[in-house]
């Protein structure tokens, strides 16, 4: 880039004058003509110029130009900056600024003064927008506000999302297209604000501020559409960036197209490279929560009926080994009818014998019934005994069975934490629940899902 001083005296003479004519006589111009002719000129022959100087006075008119002047040790220069161009202007000058001006040499022609016409405003010593980008980047790097341990995580699943931006801007109808479809069942707060312009840092930080301390979202995001370094400048604010790093919510930057690059992209907790993707980012998309819920609970079924199969066939091997008590009496009276059978044929005096026979097989019998009358009231104690010991008695009893979501069964409340879900089985059917509230020592309340 050039600078007034790279013009010389050289330079200048070998301009040709519109205004001589040698040989003829002279023509006769008006005030007007000439001051447009000059101004033609200056604008053709120089085309764009950097100044650098000090603001000697400035003014900002009804219509919101700027008329300033720029002077240096020797010389003052009138200059005017029409609102137009100030979109691109960081700060407001004021006198004794140092400024550097990307200007258009010309002519105010109703008064014939020379002045020129800036279409770039930066102070001076600073550098380009992109020296600033780059020390500013630099600076909050080494001070850690980069640092991924620092990040604070997404909450997947979150009560609400807050936006900040401008309701103007196509970015927030394209956050809340993309969040309609995704999850239309999280609710969303809008932090209006300007997202360009020299008021725009200072408007989404008081947004960000808003938004700490209301602690109404999970998750902000914020976000603007793609846009010149110039359109996108107030989120390269050192403020701004302070505030995203300290914000107790986190913070989802969508700034830009995929290609563009801002302070506040560093800072904030994860960086989306459109508006659209910091929607997508910012929580589960419905339709993946109900496929997870329909698997798990596939699982959770699955897992159910192979417990409840593994536990008839138990109960089918136990029932194997129960004798009946009919069977027990009749191998007794066998076991009666072959002692007396043998006693009979052991006796050489059959008289004698016979009637000690009959007085042993009385005793014999009588004791025999009386065992076995032990013996049946013992097997009916055992059955009565066998039958509490059956996993389902107790449920016919109004017991329930409570198992936990890995199946296994609680025996203590203090094993459980409040939102586990649990199974009940009952003697007939079964129920999901979840844990409100654990009281060690007393009844856990739970509130019925199923």
């Amino acid at each position: 880039m050039g600078s007034v001083d790279s013009f010389s005296a050289a330079t200048l003479m070998t301009v040709e004058s519109p205004f001589t004519n040698p040989g003829s006589e002279p023509s006769f111009y008006t005030v007007s003509e000439l001051n447009e002719a000059v101004a033609e000129l200056l604008a053709g022959e120089f085309g764009s110029v950097w100044l650098r100087g000090e603001v000697s006075s400035f003014t900002r008119a009804a219509s919101g130009h700027f008329y300033l002047s720029i002077k240096d040790e020797r010389a003052v220069v009138r200059a005017v900056m029409f609102r137009g161009r100030q979109a691109h202007c960081a700060f407001t000058p004021a006198v004794g600024d140092k400024v550097e001006v990307q200007a258009r040499l010309g002519l105010y022609e109703p008064r014939g003064e020379f002045q020129v016409n800036i279409q770039v405003l930066r102070r001076a010593g600073r550098g380009s927008l992109h020296e600033q980008f780059e020390l500013l980047k630099s600076k909050l790097q080494a001070e850690g506000l980069f640092d991924l341990a620092g990040k604070r995580p997404i909450e997947r699943l979150p009560r609400a999302i807050g936006v900040i931006t401008s309701l103007g801007a196509a970015a927030l109808h394209d956050v809340l297209t993309t969040l309609a479809r995704r999850a239309p069942q999280v609710p969303v707060v809008v932090y209006p604000c300007l997202v360009q312009g020299q008021s725009a840092p200072l408007a989404l930080r008081q947004a960000l501020a808003k938004a700490n301390a209301r602690q109404e979202v999970d998750t902000l995001l914020l976000v603007r559409g793609g846009g010149s370094i110039e359109d996108l400048w107030a989120f390269n604010d050192e403020n701004l960036a302070r505030d995203i790093a300290s914000s107790a919510i986190p913070v989802i930057a969508g700034v830009g197209h995929e290609s563009d690059t801002t302070i506040a992209d560093f800072v904030a907790d994860l960086r989306a490279p459109t508006p659209t993707a910091a929607a997508e980012l910012c929580c589960v998309a419905r339709g993946d929560m109900i496929a997870m819920l329909a698997s798990q609970t596939a699982a959770l079924h699955e897992r159910m009926q192979r417990k409840l199969e593994q536990g008839a066939q138990r109960l089918d091997r136990l029932s194997l080994k129960l004798v009946a008590p009919s069977q027990r009496i009749a191998a007794k009276q066998h076991q009666v009818a072959m002692l007396a059978q043998r006693l009979r044929h052991a006796s050489p005096d059959i008289a004698t014998l016979k009637q000690r026979n009959q007085q042993g097989a009385l005793r014999l019998a009588r004791a025999a019934t009386q065992a076995l009358t032990a013996r049946v009231h013992r097997l009916e104690q055992l059955n009565a005994t066998l039958g509490g010991l059956s996993p389902t008695a107790p449920l016919e009893r109004g017991f329930a069975l409570v198992r936990d979501s890995q199946g296994q069964i609680v025996t203590r409340a203090e094993s459980l934490q409040p939102q586990d879900a649990l199974t009940i089985a009952f003697a007939s059917g079964q129920a999901v629940a979840q844990v409100q509230s654990v009281s060690p020592a007393t009844q856990t309340r739970v509130d019925k899902k199923d």
